[in-house]
């Protein structure tokens, strides 16, 4: 199942040509490195793939004139971003949230701190084993949203980045 966007406003579950659970019929031809033609419920459809940005899984794409640009997420891209880590490949740091339920054991960073990635930020006590939450890019950490020796659930904002 992968999440996509247009133009950063509306979104849809897709998978396959199933769209938020309802199952479309699409007849899709290419008709050449970068075109496709695509009849959907009656209407024709002529697409011209403009620029693909594979680090950021971006598409900007002309369809029938109209210019869209077109995000895809896949699973793995939307847990990324649930734990406050951005798109694979972003580089700059968002939230870090917990990955799971734990006890915070240490804090190794300061608001204003410069992290690079692989930096350690947090040591999270989770089923009796220390896990270091490492940073995934770089950023400056701006707030710290928990103190030690503090219970978190999953998905709560740890630490917040510029």
């Amino acid at each position: 199942m992968r999440r996509v966007t247009v133009n950063q406003s509306a979104s849809f579950a897709v998978s396959g040509f199933e769209v938020d659970g309802v199952e479309e019929a699409v007849d899709m031809q290419q008709t050449g490195a970068r075109f496709w033609h695509i009849l959907h419920k009656g209407r024709s459809y002529s697409v011209e793939l403009i620029r693909r940005n594979a680090e950021d899984k971006t598409m900007t794409l002309r369809v029938n004139n109209q210019v869209y640009t077109v995000s895809v997420k896949d699973k793995m891209d939307q847990l990324l971003e649930q734990m406050g880590l951005g798109a694979a490949g972003a580089g700059k740091l968002k939230n870090l949230k917990a990955p799971m339920p734990g006890l915070v054991l240490d804090i190794r960073v300061e608001p204003g701190a410069t992290v690079a990635k692989g930096d350690p930020l947090i040591v999270l006590e989770a089923m009796k084993m220390e896990n270091v939450l490492k940073a995934e890019g770089e950023g400056v950490v701006k707030t710290i949203e928990v103190k030690k020796s503090q219970n978190v659930e999953k998905g709560l904002v740890m630490i917040t980045f510029e």
